[in-house]
């Protein structure tokens, strides 16, 4: 398997937004102590996270391969939603990784296959004293894994329900990306995207995106009445 730091086969690349920098722990400050020194000597080997679609449980692994690469670590990414349906040969020789990062393990739990290479995988990785991150929808008891050898393995690291944001966490989050991005957001015009808007926090960045380079191309500040115009609310 070559790959070169935090890069994927196939053409799956990292979202450049994804990074440690612009995600608000919320309540999830300790998860994010455990990542950030992960790859440290005397880091977790493996951790594992489960929640809820929209909780960032994807960011969260993305941050951690950039900050692999920023280390000058190896890492790969491998977003089981885009790369189940292939078969498990990209796990092969994970030790010439620093950083595994798995996501939506869920999707293929059940397939003897996949858990086969997953089991010889985790070993690998303990071996040769390298890093693992999975995440999931839920926690290892409630998955349906086949064979128990994985199902064991599984438990072993620390494991983080990770926790959604409330709505003045949320608020706090958007203001964050749009201060990453440059951007002024006043607390009553992020009130106001967040009552119209979606509730999770994907397809509200997506929203801050384009009031970016509305704002930008009309050169005005955010405000409510722009947002109305903008968005077309």
């Amino acid at each position: 398997m070559s790959v070169g730091p935090s890069q994927l086969p196939l053409g799956v690349g990292l979202r450049d937004d994804a990074t440690l920098a612009n995600y608000l722990p919320g309540d999830n400050a300790s998860l994010v102590s455990h990542l950030t020194g992960q790859l440290q000597e005397g880091g977790e080997a493996f951790l594992y996270l489960w929640g809820g679609e929209g909780v960032g449980c994807s960011h969260l692994l993305q941050a951690a391969c950039h900050q692999a690469d920023a280390q000058g670590k190896r890492a790969l990414y491998l977003p089981l939603d885009t790369l189940g349906h292939f078969p498990p040969d990209i796990l092969e020789e994970p030790e010439r990784l620093d950083l595994l990062a798995i996501d939506d393990l869920q999707l293929v739990v059940g397939r003897k296959r996949w858990e086969e290479a997953l089991f010889h995988g985790f070993n690998r990785l303990r071996d040769a004293g390298k890093r693992l991150v999975i995440a999931a929808d839920r926690s290892p008891r409630q998955l349906e894994v086949k064979l128990p050898d994985l199902a064991s393995r599984l438990s072993w690291g620390m494991v983080f329900h990770v926790q959604p944001l409330d709505d003045a966490q949320r608020l706090a989050a958007l203001q964050l990306r749009a201060r990453v991005r440059g951007m002024e957001l006043p607390a009553e015009v992020g009130r106001y995207i967040l009552h119209r808007g979606p509730r999770q926090l994907d397809p509200l960045f997506e929203i801050l995106s384009r009031l970016d380079r509305a704002s930008l191309s009309a050169k005005r500040k955010l405000t409510i009445p722009f947002v109305k115009q903008a968005l077309e609310w």
